[in-house]
C-alpha cells in the first residue's frame, strides 16, 4: 500500500526533464488530454502537468485540472512502472465532466501500459542486438 502524499521524487520539475519527454515523441491522445511518455531508469514513475492559459483562462480552472490529474496519478502510480509522463490538457474540463475525464484517464492508462510495454520490449531488443554485434567483433 502506498502513502497518500505526493513527494517530490514523483514530479517532473525541470525544463530539461519536460523537454526530454516531449522530444522522445511518444504520445497518446484523448478528447480532453494528451499524454507524452518516456521510460526512465528510476524504477518509479514521475508526472509533469501542463495546463496552458489558452486551454483554461482562469487560474481556478487550471488549478482544478491539475488537482484532478495529480490525484489520478497518485492513485495509479504503481501501474505506471518506470515512466516519465507529461499530461497536457487539450480541452477545459469542469466538475460536471469529472466522470468523463476519469473514464478517459483510465482508457489512456490502459493504452499507455500497452504502448510502454512495446517501447521497453523494443529497447531490450536493441540492447541484445548491440551486445551480439559486440560479441561478433
Amino acid at each position: 500500500m502506498t502513502g497518500y502524499g505526493f513527494p517530490g521524487r514523483y514530479k517532473l520539475k525541470k525544463t530539461d526533464e519536460f523537454s526530454s519527454v516531449f522530444s522522445f515523441r511518444r504520445r497518446i491522445f484523448g478528447a480532453y488530454l494528451a499524454m507524452y511518455y518516456r521510460p526512465n531508469s528510476l524504477g518509479h514513475p514521475r508526472l509533469g502537468i501542463v495546463v496552458s492559459k489558452k486551454t483554461a483562462r482562469r487560474a481556478v480552472a487550471r488549478n482544478y485540472m491539475r488537482r484532478v490529474l495529480r490525484e489520478w496519478f497518485r492513485l495509479n502510480r504503481e501501474k505506471l512502472g518506470g515512466l516519465d509522463v507529461v499530461v497536457r490538457a487539450q480541452k477545459t474540463f469542469v466538475r460536471a465532466e469529472f466522470y468523463q475525464v476519469q473514464e478517459e484517464l483510465q482508457q489512456l492508462l490502459n493504452r499507455l501500459q500497452q504502448a510502454s510495454a512495446k517501447v521497453q520490449e523494443k529497447q531490450a531488443m536493441e540492447k541484445t542486438d548491440g551486445t551480439r554485434a559486440n560479441l561478433a567483433d
